[in-house]
């Protein structure tokens, strides 16, 4: 835990370093940035930390995550622009995130036209893309596809939330290699397409790898999504719906190609220049069990939801969440469910720099077996104190 605590102080001194080189200081981070004849290096980076007190972390109680972004790009006076792209991460066991804690969490080209935009390689697929879901204090602690969480499990050492996470947002493709078209925004509505032609294949370009040859491997999955954003008096709406579907290969008895299916909605309403109600949630629906692709079954669904609602007052954000996740029974698998609750506070220093401070709930319970504490039901509290910095 030494070594995550130097490196997410890496950017914090970064930004102190640029307050002794230039005053005044509005505390922003900036990115290296290098001019190779046509070219633009950009050198970005991010990292969080968090502190904390919860059920079954045993002695240890610090967790953190560190994120190196380098783009290489070339713009041209036509408008187009052609960049490779990367995310080098490392974290421990409770900041994996949904990438399941892989160095190279994205490694792909972009061409941007006017027609849209054209990426090839590992990233995220159309619907996830587009996904929206209901106000976030600090999305990367929230109970919704939280980067960091709080709860280890005594047995492994590694998050106790990895056996069923909480993710509202369609994403059955995650970062395998894949091509993505995302349109232009048109009259406040954008579309996004998705291929991967192999599940998990993380090496680069699509084709160019097999993923493991296991049970229920997918294959050929299609992602698809909509988003639309627009005004409606004083209030702004943002939703989105999407879904992916693949196909299953080497299957075990009542497996079959995963589906995935998702919808979200968001709600901004100002009620001076300085305080933003905001409200929404998002739901989601798939056969494969946990969101284990490889574990598609006819027989079995995974649900999820989220809602949340969250006041802004100037830099300060006060929010409450609410998530609910069940996984039938398949295979020799027991049925899980949990349910989960969070209360936080935030406030953005700058555009670089921000914090949050709260309380979480989880309430897990399973059909048939025992969790670590050799009960079916486990419930896990934890307060916290989360740090993020990001170059701009």
């Amino acid at each position: 835990m030494r070594r995550t605590s130097w490196i997410v102080g890496l950017l914090a001194a970064a930004a102190f370093g640029q307050s002794a080189m230039a005053e005044p200081w509005d505390g922003t981070i900036e990115p290296l940035r290098f001019f190779p004849g046509d070219l633009s290096l950009t050198l970005g980076a991010e990292a969080g930390g968090a502190a904390f007190g919860a059920s079954g972390h045993g002695n240890r109680n610090v967790s953190g995550v560190f994120k190196f972004m380098p783009r290489l790009a070339r713009d041209y006076d036509s408008g187009w622009s052609i960049g490779l792209n990367a995310v080098i991460t490392g974290s421990d066991p409770l900041s994996r995130g949904r990438y399941d804690g892989k160095v190279i969490e994205k490694a792909y080209a972009n061409v941007r036209v006017g027609l849209g935009e054209i990426q090839i390689g590992n990233t995220d697929g159309a619907a996830y893309a587009m996904a929206v879901t209901g106000p976030k204090v600090d999305a990367a602690v929230s109970l919704d596809n939280s980067q960091t969480t709080f709860f280890r499990d005594p047995s492994t050492g590694n998050a106790f939330t990895d056996i069923f996470a909480l993710r509202s947002q369609v994403g059955a493709s995650l970062n395998y290699a894949k091509f993505v078209y995302l349109s232009p925004e048109l009259f406040g509505a954008q579309l996004a397409l998705s291929f991967t032609p192999d599940g998990q294949s993380r090496y680069g370009l699509p084709f160019l790898h097999r993923g493991p040859q296991v049970p229920g491997r997918q294959v050929a999955i299609w992602e698809g999504a909509i988003k639309y954003s627009d005004q409606f008096g004083p209030v702004t709406i943002s939703a989105y719906g999407g879904g992916a579907w693949g196909r299953g290969e080497h299957k075990l008895p009542g497996q079959e190609g995963v589906s995935d299916l998702g919808a979200g909605l968001k709600l901004d309403y100002p009620l001076s220049d300085e305080i933003t109600l905001s409200a929404g949630g998002a739901y989601r629906q798939t056969n494969a069990y946990a969101f284990q692709i490889a574990n598609a079954y006819q027989a079995g669904t995974t649900r999820v939801m989220q809602a949340s609602w969250a006041v802004n007052y100037n830099a300060w954000m006060l929010g409450m969440e609410y998530g609910n996740g069940d996984a039938d029974a398949v295979a020799g698998k027991s049925r899980l469910g949990v349910n989960a609750y969070q209360g936080s506070l935030g406030y953005i220093f700058s555009d670089s720099i921000s914090a949050s401070a709260g309380w979480q709930r989880l309430v897990y319970q399973r059909s048939s077996g025992a969790f670590y504490n050799a009960l079916p039901r486990v419930n896990l509290d934890a307060v916290f104190l989360h740090l993020n910095l990001k170059t701009q």
